[in-house]
């Protein structure tokens, strides 16, 4: 499974959104790789389709589904709908439900 994690350097999210995820692999019995991708510029964070600091990729696909269609590239804070409230670190439920649909899939021959 591509684990990817994108930041820009001052990102204070970064460090705990690595964490994060590298728990809910751990608790799923998979490998706690991450790649983590550092955006440096404007122009890298439209190539890269960055929605901003910190995002999470698993096998390409952003952890958060309303978000795959979005294309408001940019050096920017991104925050993560968790119920009614907004935070610079995406839930672990948002990594879990990615986690198990990835490897539903993968089990099912379709990823």
């Amino acid at each position: 499974m591509k684990v990817e994690v994108l930041y820009f350097e001052s990102c204070p999210h970064r460090g705990p959104t690595v964490e994060r995820v590298r728990e809910e692999l751990q608790s799923h019995g998979m490998p706690k790789e991450i790649r983590e991708v550092e955006v440096r510029t404007q122009a890298e964070a439209e190539a890269l389709a960055f929605l901003g600091s910190p995002t999470v990729r698993i096998n390409g696909l952003d952890i958060e589904p309303e978000a795959r269609h979005l294309t408001n590239y940019g050096m920017s804070c991104r925050t993560y709908l968790e119920g009614t409230v907004r935070s610079g670190l995406p839930s672990r439920d948002l990594i879990r439900r990615i986690l198990e649909e990835q490897m539903t899939q993968a089990d099912s021959g379709t990823s």
